[in-house]
């Protein structure tokens, strides 16, 4: 009789350790397969991420303008000075006055720090 045949519904200890080790290889070969997908896929994307960026024109940005210096200290309960860039005061008190209401708090316990217009 053929050793590789099963005896009585069982493997003999080497045919099992075959199996187990043909096993591991094929789950190992798919791991490694799997990882050189993700990497050549991950620099896929970051070439074309590259090439997106170099295609966008490359706009100067203006330089933001100097926020008035404080002649006097901050009002009682204030969190100090709002550097705003490309927003008028009106616009920027509106902004704060909108984040207060929508957290629910006086607006002297929240600290801006700047406001900027996103183009």
């Amino acid at each position: 009789m053929n050793t590789l045949a099963l005896t009585a519904g069982r493997l003999n200890v080497g045919d099992a350790g075959i199996t187990a080790v043909l096993g591991y290889a094929v789950v190992f070969f798919g791991l490694v397969l799997l990882m050189c997908v993700i990497m050549i896929m991950g620099k896929a994307m970051a070439s074309s991420g590259k090439k997106a960026d170099a295609k966008a024109p490359a706009a100067a940005a203006p330089a933001p303008a100097a926020p008035a210096a404080p002649s006097a200290p901050p009002a009682p309960g204030s969190a100090g000075e709002v550097k705003l860039f490309d927003v008028p005061d009106k616009e920027a008190a509106m902004i704060m006055a909108i984040v207060a209401d929508q957290m629910g708090k006086p607006l002297n316990e929240l600290r801006f720090k700047s406001i900027k217009e996103v183009k």
